[in-house]
């Protein structure tokens, strides 16, 4: 008897202790092996050992981390541009809300750009540089790992261009990457600074090839000691750069705003300016329907949309309802099990926005609740009055504060709530 004689069955994820946890790819990468258990029947006269195959799906929905491949939702319109900009070597600068898919579009975008043999590309995330000495390290390091894959490409590319600040080169884990440190500090040799700057561009000039190099958490280089000193540095390299484009993006958009949009900064019309919008309705019903379908489970176009609704589009929270609703869907989807899991997200987060709000005064509270209610004219007697926001001239610096705190945008013509779980708890809140 063949063991394709026998299907598996296949049980709700916590239906089990995860003990002896392993992965497997049994017919679709959709599921996760948790159990063994071996029993016997007699067939024909024969004994025949089979082994019942104890399986969890694995959720179609993806969120807290890039959405790669089937999970990279619509976009065309974006990646098209971005595209475009990368090899026509135009410098962008991406901006939109946190969690809304910024880097996964960069990267998506870089995908196919790497299809294209004339194109060097490089990562960079400087979340974790606090200085401009890290800056310089993590820059140098992701250029030359995007430029050369062997040990003594490296050690050459090293030595030509910067030599001068007495790198040392270590072999990172499994020996298959390479990382550089330095051997002086950089405020030694104020001229290092600019060769690693002009890097990039040396590099695609003896490579006859063409360096994208994107940034990803750029609004840390504000909080710089001598920031706009050093902004105005890494412009004047940059800006002659010729062979060289810069994608520069971050998480603090109001931070991001300043950077680019003030006539005053160094990066003032540095380039392209790009602002990421949600991804529309149309476009995640067909996916999220598609992902419920493929896993054996339905749910209606108009559910679908109830999901998007409730979290007003954003990229993240539309995925991570979308999860919870699928978890708890058994044949199919009704209105209940969505407004269960709505719920439960809403739930989870109680605890963290009643911190937060334990951080704000009274007044900015009550900002927040006038935003939630739709409020646009915050300096109207009737609404100071109401929402007791005190004089209208607080109204500037109670927007202010709460834009700093990333919890609102400033959108034309309206002020939004920029988490709406957020939104949707302090509703809940009695003022």
């Amino acid at each position: 008897m063949k063991s394709n004689d026998f299907k598996p069955f296949y049980f709700k994820l916590y239906d089990f202790k995860l003990n002896d946890f392993k992965l497997v790819y049994f017919k679709s990468k959709y599921f996760k092996l948790f159990h063994f258990k071996s029993f016997y029947f007699k067939s024909n006269d024969y004994i025949c050992g089979v082994k019942l195959i104890i399986c969890a799906m694995e959720s179609p929905f993806i969120y807290g981390k890039m959405a790669e491949s089937e999970f990279f939702i619509d976009r065309e319109k974006e990646t098209a541009q971005l595209l475009g900009n990368f090899k026509s070597l135009v410098n962008t600068a991406l901006i939109s809300p946190r969690r809304w898919g910024k880097t996964s579009l960069v990267n998506k975008t870089l995908e196919m750009l790497e299809k294209d043999k004339g194109f060097y590309a490089a990562r960079i995330d400087i979340f974790n540089c606090r200085t401009e000495e890290q800056f310089y390290k993590t820059y140098v390091n992701a250029v030359l790992q995007a430029s050369a894959s062997k040990l003594d490409e490296w050690v050459a590319l090293m030595k030509k261009h910067i030599g001068s600040v007495g790198p040392k080169i270590s072999l990172g884990e499994g020996s298959s990457s390479y990382e550089v440190t330095f051997g002086l500090n950089f405020k030694e040799v104020q001229y290092s600074e600019d060769e690693i700057l002009d890097l990039p561009q040396r590099i695609a000039e003896e490579k006859g090839k063409k360096f994208v190099i994107c940034i990803d958490e750029f609004q840390n280089v504000g909080n710089y000691a001598e920031s706009l000193a050093f902004q105005r540095k890494l412009r004047s390299h940059w800006q002659l750069h010729n062979s060289v484009c810069y994608c520069l993006y971050g998480s603090k958009r109001h931070m991001l705003l300043d950077i680019f949009g003030n006539y005053e900064m160094p990066f003032y019309k540095f380039g392209d300016l790009m602002f990421l919008d949600k991804i529309a309705e149309a476009d995640w019903i067909p996916y999220i329907v598609g992902q419920f379908k493929k896993t054996g489970r339905l749910i209606s176009k108009e559910l679908a949309s109830d999901i998007v609704r409730k979290v007003d589009a954003h990229p993240y929270y539309v995925q991570q309802l979308s999860h919870q609703v699928w978890l708890r869907t058994e044949g199919t989807c009704t209105a209940e099990t969505v407004a269960t899991a709505h719920a439960n997200i809403i739930d989870q987060m109680r605890l963290l926005f009643s911190n937060l709000l334990d951080s704000l005064t009274p007044k900015q509270i009550n900002f927040l609740h006038a935003v939630v209610d739709g409020v646009e004219n915050f300096s109207s007697k009737t609404i100071l009055d109401k929402y007791e926001l005190g004089t209208s001239a607080n109204i500037k610096n109670l927007r202010k504060a709460m834009l700093q705190r990333d919890l609102i945008d400033v959108l034309p013509g309206r002020t939004e709530i920029q988490d709406p779980i957020f939104a949707a708890w302090l509703k809940q809140q009695v003022v």
